[in-house]
């Protein structure tokens, strides 16, 4: 498996992990009947699990492009230092930005989802 490949693997198990620490947030503050059915005016999650549950879905709409970037590559073929470099940095990119926002930590949270971006470039213009 190459490098970039390694880390779409990585981004995708870091995404797909998410979800767990916003979800038992839910059950603890709803209980278990409320957090698994159709509660008419449930509780609400606490501050930390509802930016959580926001990074989780950008964490998604990014994971798309990302992927799409990295099997592209992939299938074309194309893997240099610098596409090795922007998937690890992508990675940590995403683990800043999933603790940066879950704790309202400002300018950290944005920089790290404008490296991300970067990264994405970098993918985007070796295949160009």
């Amino acid at each position: 498996m190459t490098n970039e490949l390694m880390s779409l693997t990585a981004v995708t198990v870091l995404t797909a992990v998410m979800w767990m620490p916003y979800v038992l947030n839910v059950i603890a503050v709803r209980g278990i009947k409320d957090a698994v059915g159709y509660p008419e005016d449930p509780e609400p999650m606490s501050g930390w699990a509802s930016k959580m549950k926001a990074a989780h879905s950008n964490g998604v709409e990014n994971l798309v492009v990302f992927a799409a970037l990295v099997l592209i590559a992939n299938a074309a073929g194309v893997s240099t230092a610098g596409t090795v470099m922007a998937c690890q940095v992508y990675f940590w990119a995403r683990v800043v930005h999933v603790l940066s926002y879950t704790f309202a930590v400002p300018w950290v949270r944005t920089l790290s989802f404008a490296t991300g971006f970067g990264c994405q470039v970098v993918l985007a213009l070796a295949l160009l």
